[in-house]
């Protein structure tokens, strides 16, 4: 037997007029309209994040060389490894969210191929669980990943104050998508899957499928060593004397 699934929007319901549909929209929570308008699966009241994707979503913005630079990586096997790439504009104190990679059971080798491109100059920020020993090496994992070209920060993710816990960084997220402070490019469609599924269960955080959310959430932390990543322009040679004759060094 096969099945199939068919979504429907509130545009889709045709026997509405376009002010019968905007008052039903505004009457849902806002952190309810996307499940409610959209049929994309969400928690409803239990979310993390009470907030609707269009409530943070953006074009992917062009970063502008006053802005600065830092990664985010959350260590995974079982469970995905994810990393998140932001952007701050320090003047207006908004960071975008502008990259986003997650991949389960592969070695920090394969990680950091997919992640150097990103900027092998760019800052990364790691959890405490970097500080443990791969089983078969012996070295700390932050290590590994330093040795395979990423430049990951001296020591792992904390507060200026030296703490680490994940509620304050959660609270710390939510106070800047209620301010407009963070923002994620509309095309991180894995991103946008943990946002809507981020929920408590008997008050607390449930861990499961935050990868993204938790890479995001270091790299906020240590905001405070975000730096203008230039990576060197390329520069060209003259081939033999000849004119127009020019190669990439």
């Amino acid at each position: 037997m096969t099945r199939h699934i068919t979504r429907m929007t509130i545009e889709d319901a045709e026997h509405y007029t376009p002010e019968q549909r905007a008052a039903i929209i505004a009457s849902y929570p806002a952190h309810e309209r996307d499940a409610r308008t959209k049929g994309i699966p969400t928690l409803g009241s239990g979310r993390v994040f009470p907030l609707s994707d269009d409530d943070i979503s953006c074009e992917a913005p062009e970063v502008q060389r006053a802005w600065v630079l830092i990664g985010g990586v959350d260590f995974g096997w079982d469970h995905p490894t994810a990393a998140a790439k932001l952007a701050w504009d320090r003047d207006a104190d908004v960071v975008y969210v502008i990259a986003s990679y997650r991949k389960r059971e592969a070695t920090p080798i394969i990680h950091a191929a997919a992640l150097k491109p990103w900027g092998v100059k760019l800052p990364w920020a790691w959890p405490h669980d970097g500080l443990q020993h791969d089983k078969g090496s012996g070295e700390q994992l932050a290590e590994l990943y330093r040795k395979q070209g990423l430049n990951m920060l001296p020591e792992r993710a904390t507060f200026e104050d030296g703490t680490n816990g994940v509620e304050a960084g959660v609270l710390d997220m939510l106070d800047r998508m209620q301010t407009g402070r963070l923002k994620v490019a509309k095309h991180l469609t894995e991103w946008f899957e943990e946002f809507r599924l981020y929920h408590r269960k008997d008050g607390k955080i449930v861990k499961e499928r935050d990868d993204l959310l938790s890479a995001t959430r270091y790299a906020l932390m240590m905001l405070r060593f975000a730096e203008a990543v230039r990576e060197p322009k390329e520069r060209k040679l003259r081939i033999g004397g000849r004119p127009g004759g020019w190669m990439a060094a």
